[in-house]
Order: C-alpha cells, then structure tokens, then sequence
C-alpha cells in the first residue's frame, strides 16, 4: 500500500472543532511524552557515570527508531491500512487508470491541485512567506481563467511552479515539533503536530471546497482520493526492504523537506544512518 500523508481530504465528516482538540490533545501528550523520554534518558546517563549499571529493557520495535516509540501499536495500524488498500482501493485505483486516459487523468489531478491554493495562500500569509502566497494567488487566478477551471496547469508553465503549505508547515514553521511519529487508521502517516495542522485545514481556515455543494463535495472527495491513490502506482517499484520502516522514513523525510521549504538541515550520509536513507524522487 502506498500510505497516504494527511492532508485536507478526509472522507469522515466530525464535529467541528472535535479533531482540532484532539489533535492538539494528542500533541501534548507527545510533547509531555518526548519531554519523560529525555528526562529520563539523562537520569540513566547520570546513573552510568554514577557508576550504576542496569540490565538493558526488552523490547519488540524492530528499527528501534526514537521518533517511533509506539511502533508496535503503529505497526498493527499500518497492517490494517494494507488490507485495505490491498483489498479495495488499489483495485479501484487500477481500474481508474485502465479506464481514464492520460491526458484526462492529468487534468483531474490539476483541478485537485487548483482547489488546495486557497490553502497554500493562506498557510503561505501564516508564516510570512510573501513570495509564495503571491505564488500561490496567481497559479490559482492563472489556472481557474486560462486553464479552464484547473484542469490545464497553465501557471506552471509560466514558471509558477506549485509551493504546497499546510498548517501543518505552519506550526513547523513557528517552532511546533513533530512530536512522536503515528500511523493512523485510514488517514495513514502523521504526527501529533501534522494531525493538528490537518483539522485546523480541513474545519477552521478557508477553503475552496466549501464551495462544493454537498453530496457532490463527498463524490468529489472520493474522486480525489482514488485519484492520488492511482497516480502513485508507478512509485511502487521504489519500495524495498521493510515497508512499514520505508513509509515512515519517506514520510518523515517528505515532512522535514516541505517545512524546512528544502534546505538540508543534515547530510544522512555523513550520519551514516542507512535506515534514514530514501531516495529522492519517491
């Protein structure tokens, strides 16, 4: 399964409100979670130099990733997310691209694209980033009256290039760590701080799909979704190794590239962490 990031495309409709607080509820107790785990990592440092030695705990997390404490939990849920997408959507997604020639699928892609620049322009003002929400409000001016709705991506050929923002980035942006990695059901990789950015987008900013009218906003939504799921088909010949550990570092190295807006903070090879290690292109 190719695990989807969190985005403002939820199929569920909730409370207004409801994930937001429990998105920043799940935040906080990471936070408090990484704060005990620091803690008591220099209690056991102390004790070492103290001269105190204590048998090793066991534990079954396999790459034993320190962003990951709940692995074992995280690995049953993407288990989950692979039966399903095994059994329903990746047959759907395969028959969409059977059936939906090239030039059309592109052009359901772009519309998609289109309606997510409200969101790029107002995450964009959130940070400062002047440049990219004038980016932003012009690829969606250029695209929805030249590209006929979006579904010709006439900005980018322009050289306005799509700068995606979420609040997500926002709160990275301000100074929000990531807190614990989670793998959630359905919605698949996240984190305490991309969940929270995720119901902020999708129930409190303003978006171009408040636009659509219900049922047709949920077909839409359902349209999207298969759609995303089609276009990656072809990267799955990248996958190798475990991959349950290969979608959590693509994931986490997709996040940390769009807040730090693609400047290496640290070069994975000089670390000579190879379970860090993904290619690029994915």
């Amino acid at each position: 399964m190719i695990q989807f990031s969190l985005r403002p495309c939820s199929l569920f409709v909730l409370p207004r409100g409801a994930l937001v607080a429990l998105a920043l509820m799940l935040l906080f107790a990471s936070g408090q979670a990484q704060a005990q785990a620091q803690q008591s990592t220099q209690t056991a440092d102390q004790r070492a130099s103290a001269g105190f030695t204590e048998s090793a705990p066991v534990t079954t997390n396999s790459s034993k990733h320190k962003r990951d404490p709940y692995e074992n939990w995280n690995r049953k849920v993407f288990a989950f997310n692979e039966s399903l997408d095994r059994w329903l959507l990746k047959p759907i997604a395969q028959s969409y691209r059977a059936i939906m020639p090239e030039f059309a699928d592109r052009g359901v892609t772009n519309v998609f694209s289109n309606l997510g620049e409200l969101s790029n322009f107002t995450n964009s003002v959130l940070q400062f980033k002047l440049e990219s929400a004038v980016v932003a409000a012009g690829r969606f001016t250029f695209n929805t009256v030249f590209g006929l709705a979006g579904v010709f991506d006439v900005a980018t050929a322009w050289d306005l290039p799509e700068r995606p923002e979420d609040f997500g980035q926002t709160l990275g942006h301000w100074g929000s760590g990531a807190g614990s990695y989670l793998m959630l059901p359905v919605l698949g990789p996240s984190n305490p701080r991309d969940f929270a950015g995720f119901g902020v987008d999708s129930f409190l900013l303003p978006s171009s799909w408040d636009q659509i009218e219900r049922p047709y906003n949920g077909y839409a939504r359902g349209l999207q979704l298969v759609d995303v799921r089609a276009d990656l088909i072809p990267a799955e010949k990248l996958i190798s190794g475990d991959r349950y550990v290969f979608f959590r570092n693509a994931y986490m190295q997709r996040r940390d590239f769009l807040i730090n807006d693609g400047k290496v903070q640290r070069d994975p090879f000089a670390a000579d962490d190879s379970d860090d290690l993904m290619l690029d292109d994915f």
